[in-house]
């Protein structure tokens, strides 16, 4: 009980805010004699506040073409209005001093291109959402087994299948994966979004994602938000092999697979890498779903920790809290003390499907 008033409480806020939102871009637009608000452009504007709280209400309970086609069109209205209000900002700004310097201003003129402006943006980042770059990689590891010398890994993150990303997006995502074709190929979480969906027909693509030395998944926070069981047998009906805190040995390079649950936690996760018994003589990949507690895999003695999660913000401004947050470790290749990092910006999306300031990839490396 005390669960659901929280989260009813959550969702309560999140609907004042989206109110909040929507009532400055409506006043900023209607602000002036050449904008008049109609009775139906309020009714329309109090509809789009309401829209993206009742997709998500909706797509956790229905699987549905409509409810899936709503919740998509809901999350991209939700993108752009973070453009509208970005755009809104400076024109009041504008205003201000406009005002305080007694300089003539025809606000609305301002707000029109402004809004305009966050408009195209919000097309340009819609359609690069669904642009997905090969993204190559070259890395020196010490200790490196003379076998893996030349060879390729790929790295794919945050796929998020559910109401807006399905299996026809796996089945590009795999396609392009092959035609590089690498020598292993690492999931590093975040399938599946956590919405209702049929995670087997989802994740039937996968059966053609082969690789010379296997193909390696580990579990994100989106498939441990509850029980993991039905995505984790999913993954493994299609032939891929779970890693379940574990090590594997792929000729002589060690590679170990840690869950997002496990590895949120500093004294389990540390604990994990002591049972496994790392060999600090031979070069080692930590695949992880995202980048945090670097410090205890590099005491460990890892070479080189693989992770995914940030998205990089997906779009401008979160694009900045994000490497706020994260710093060096936000994305790209990095170094920490003595080991090496790289955090994938993600194949998906979460949420509203765009990208400005990030771009969707699927990570090659080769070894040098």
């Amino acid at each position: 009980m005390r669960v659901r008033k929280r989260l009813i409480r959550f969702i309560l806020i999140i609907q004042l805010l989206l109110f909040i939102t929507h009532f400055f871009v409506y006043e900023t637009w209607t602000y002036s004699t050449a904008a008049t608000g109609s009775p139906w452009t309020k009714v329309f504007a109090t509809m789009l506040s309401v829209s993206f709280v009742s997709a998500s209400l909706l797509a956790f309970r229905y699987t549905s073409w409509p409810v899936r086609a709503f919740y998509k069109i809901a999350a991209i209205w939700l993108g752009w209005l973070t453009f509208l209000v970005l755009a809104a900002i400076p024109a009041w700004v504008v205003f201000g001093i406009s005002m305080l310097m007694s300089i003539p201003m025809n606000f609305h003129r301002v707000v029109e291109r402004l809004f305009g402006a966050a408009i195209i943006v919000g097309i340009y980042a819609t359609l690069n959402s669904n642009w997905t770059r090969i993204t190559r990689i070259a890395l020196q590891l010490p200790n490196l087994p003379p076998a893996w010398r030349g060879r390729r890994l790929a790295l794919i993150s945050d796929i998020h299948l559910g109401h807006v990303r399905n299996g026809s997006f796996l089945r590009r995502m795999v396609s392009r994966i092959l035609h590089e074709q690498p020598d292993a190929v690492l999931i590093a979480g975040d399938l599946y979004d956590g919405t209702p969906l049929d995670v087997e027909r989802a994740a039937e693509p996968l059966r053609k994602l082969q690789a010379p030395l296997g193909v390696y998944f580990i579990a994100g926070n989106h498939e441990q938000f509850g029980d993991d069981t039905k995505y984790l047998r999913a993954v493994e009906n299609a032939g891929v092999r779970v890693l379940r805190d574990e090590k594997v040995e792929l000729e002589g390079l060690q590679i170990v697979g840690v869950s997002y649950r496990d590895s949120a936690f500093p004294a389990v996760l540390a604990a994990t890498f002591r049972d496994l018994k790392i060999d600090r003589n031979r070069a080692s990949i930590f695949l992880t779903h995202a980048p945090d507690h670097a410090e205890i895999a590099e005491a460990a003695g890892f070479s080189l920790q693989l992770c995914g999660h940030t998205h990089l913000g997906q779009y401008i401004p979160f694009t900045w809290i994000v490497r706020r947050i994260y710093g060096q470790l936000a994305y790209g290749l990095s170094r920490f003390r003595n080991m090496q990092t790289f955090t994938s910006s993600g194949a998906g999306t979460w949420g509203p499907p765009l990208r400005l300031g990030s771009n969707p990839e699927i990570v090659i490396l080769q070894f040098e």
